[in-house]
């Protein structure tokens, strides 16, 4: 359990990190570069989530004793078990980001938003309506949420993929030498 919870958190800790960075750097208090910011914390975001949920398989896979089985299946339930804790230490730390360090966050996606809806050809009035439900939808409680959920399911899809690579063949008695 303190593999998981370590490199989950080192997860979390990177990913709010490379936020609070992106804040420094101009990134999330503009409109004309929250694109660019999104694109960042993207690319950031994948490199850290594979980063650490291949070193938190790697690690429990070295605690295992090497005549025991290490396959797919318990490699996956290692990097799942990674990203399960990464999502939740992260959205501790979306909750932080978005109500203390950056709380104008909000209003700059919004700006964003009806940009985007005004160039699509949208009256006022549903624009109104539209950021009346964006505004309620971008309460940090429910942005945490929904980054953890979304964080989860995606460290998930990457534990998917890295198990293949990560798992320790199977050896046969006749292989390894136990019996010879």
């Amino acid at each position: 359990m303190k593999t998981y919870l370590t490199y989950g958190f080192v997860a979390a800790l990177c990913s709010t990190l490379l936020a609070v960075v992106l804040f420094f750097l101009g990134f999330h208090s503009d409109v004309e570069k929250l694109s660019a910011a999104q694109w960042l914390a993207w690319i950031g975001g994948v490199i850290i989530s594979v980063t650490c949920i291949a070193l938190g398989t790697k690690a429990r896979r070295a605690e295992i004793p090497p005549g025991e089985p290490f396959g797919y299946g318990r490699a996956l339930g290692a990097g799942v078990m990674v990203a399960l804790f990464a999502a939740l230490f992260g959205a501790i730390g979306h909750y932080i980001y978005v109500s203390l360090i950056n709380p104008g966050m909000t209003d700059v996606i919004v700006q964003s938003q009806i940009a985007q809806w005004e160039a699509m050809g949208m009256s006022s009035a549903q624009i109104e309506n539209a950021e009346a439900i964006t505004r309620k939808m971008m309460h940090p409680a429910i942005q945490a949420v929904f980054a953890s959920i979304f964080g989860f399911v995606f460290g998930v899809v990457i534990a998917l993929i890295t198990s293949a690579f990560l798992k320790r063949s199977e050896t046969s008695p006749l292989t390894s030498g136990v019996g010879a």
